[in-house]
């Protein structure tokens, strides 16, 4: 037995193993190991913390946005006064939920107010100003009207990057934006309608038709952008616009069936009814349903789906009635199931596509500085659906595979000239739509009573179709993120440098 320094008696230790005291490298090998398992334990970032709202930026072109103002703005109502009527005009032109709330983040951010909260909805845009030990701002604007003007979005696109970069101060950006809505479209409305009947002729074209089809439609379509213009004065609901211009499509092909037309030659109507309707079809709202449904506002794509499908419940039912229509005068049945063989060798057709895209844009009121761009992305597309086809990958992932690479190249392709990806992708991805299927369908439900499953299954179909191009477009743009990233730091520091 031994005695300890406290005078108590303690077993010997000598049979013990000693240890040896441990070495710097055990130290930090421990300390290391230690920091590893509480790693793995417990994450980095408390679980329950709420995230900031500059961190939804992360992806966009307004990240890290310059602050321009330290603290808190003493005028803070004139900026969210600013910040709403920016987001008004962007809903207003076309954009998406997502750019309109990571613009209003980016620019309120950029001029000094942190304690920002927006909340979008399908037609209204909210947000809340609560800095603490103040009172707080709750401001809400409504957006009652839409318009064609992709110029304009591009060019409020254009103000957001410079007020991130730091180059624009408030007044001046409230400036900018006054003179960006007053400002006159692009192309006057005789250049417009004159688009619309171009497109229906070189896309009558593509499909195989000849010169006698592409000069209906050409007519029909004057004709249809005369009667838009005329319900449009009567205030008329969207809805029956939408319907009288596909049934007066729908007619006036039916009628050149029935009767014939001054120089004997038979047009199948199908083909003139699928360049009238495609410009009516509500592309552009589509997709950024799509865009709002993947990107988290479920509320504002439910708004834009039902919208959407209003509309393409309008056009079915005009050409339905079309088809009664003629059916009462005596037409003859029409052979849904017949294919119109390429009316021109392939480097002609890819010349009508282009053009094709070009006029839309027109349509679309896209700058000239966007035309060619587009209409290349639009080429692009083209080719990548034919490739699809030859592929043999079904007609049903063609158009949603060329829609990626369309929604791909429209990013990279828009961001470098100073414009959302929206301005750029609906008008290329418009060709990618199925409206030969949808007239095929609408005819079998209308007239052949005895088949409508075969109908049913077309607008299914049809629907399906349009879907994966709306999704490959979000797709696309998705993909072409990592590789935006240095045109958006590019164009913020063009934005500087002015």
């Amino acid at each position: 037995m031994t005695i300890g320094p406290d005078g108590r008696r303690r077993p010997p230790t000598d049979g013990l193993p000693r240890t040896e005291p441990m070495s710097a490298i055990q130290v930090h090998q421990n300390a290391a190991a230690k920091r590893m398992l509480r790693r793995l334990v417990q994450g980095e970032n408390p679980p329950t913390a709420p995230m900031s709202i500059v961190d939804r930026l992360a992806g966009s072109p307004y990240a890290n946005p310059m602050i321009q103002v330290g603290g808190v703005d003493t005028s803070a109502r004139k900026t969210i006064d600013f910040a709403l009527h920016l987001a008004e005009s962007m809903f207003r032109y076309g954009a998406g939920a997502l750019e309109v709330e990571t613009s209003i983040i980016a620019i309120t951010a950029a001029l000094g107010l942190k304690n920002i909260e927006v909340d979008i909805t399908n037609q209204s845009v909210a947000i809340n100003y609560a800095p603490r030990d103040q009172t707080p701002i709750s401001l809400l604007r409504v957006v009652r009207s839409w318009t064609n003007n992709y110029a304009g979005l591009a060019q409020v696109h254009s103000l957001v990057t410079d007020i991130v970069a730091g180059g624009v101060g408030r007044e001046e950006a409230v400036r900018r934006l006054d003179e960006i809505t007053h400002s006159a479209k692009p192309f006057p409305r005789w250049m417009v309608t004159v688009a619309y009947g171009v497109f229906s002729a070189v896309f009558v074209g593509v499909l195989g038709g000849g010169l006698g089809a592409s000069a209906v439609a050409f007519v029909s379509n004057l004709l249809v952008s005369l009667l838009v213009r005329q319900l449009g004065r009567w205030r008329t609901p969207d809805f029956f616009i939408t319907a009288s211009c596909s049934f007066l499509v729908t007619f006036i092909a039916l009628l050149l069936w029935r009767f014939g037309n001054p120089v004997g030659i038979q047009i199948p109507p199908a083909i003139v009814v699928v360049g009238g309707i495609l410009l009516l079809l509500p592309t552009g709202r589509l997709v950024s349903a799509v865009q709002d449904a993947i990107n988290g506002f479920p509320v504002t794509a439910a708004g834009r789906f039902l919208s959407t499908m209003l509309t393409f419940g309008a056009l079915v039912a005009g050409i339905a009635i079309g088809f009664v229509v003629g059916d009462m005068t005596g037409m003859e049945p029409i052979d849904v199931t017949e294919t119109f063989p390429p009316a021109y060798p392939l480097w002609a057709v890819i010349i009508l596509i282009a053009i094709a895209v070009l006029m839309i844009g027109i349509t679309e009121q896209t700058s000239w500085t966007l035309l060619l761009p587009t209409a290349a992305v639009g080429v692009v597309g083209y080719l990548v659906l034919l490739g699809g086809d030859a592929l043999g990958i079904g007609a049903r992932f063609s158009p949603a595979l060329a829609a990626v690479a369309i929604g791909l190249l429209a990013r990279v392709v828009a961001l470098r000239m100073g414009a959302p990806q929206l301005v750029v992708a609906v008008p290329a991805a418009l060709i990618l739509l199925p409206g030969l299927t949808i007239f095929r369908s609408m005819y079998v439900l209308t007239i052949e009573e005895s088949e409508i499953l075969i109908g049913a299954g077309g607008m299914l179909n049809a629907g399906a179709i349009v879907l994966g191009v709306a999704a490959g477009i979000v797709l696309g743009d998705t993909l072409a993120r990592p590789l935006t990233r240095g045109l958006s730091s590019n164009e913020r520091r063009r934005a500087r440098r002015r």
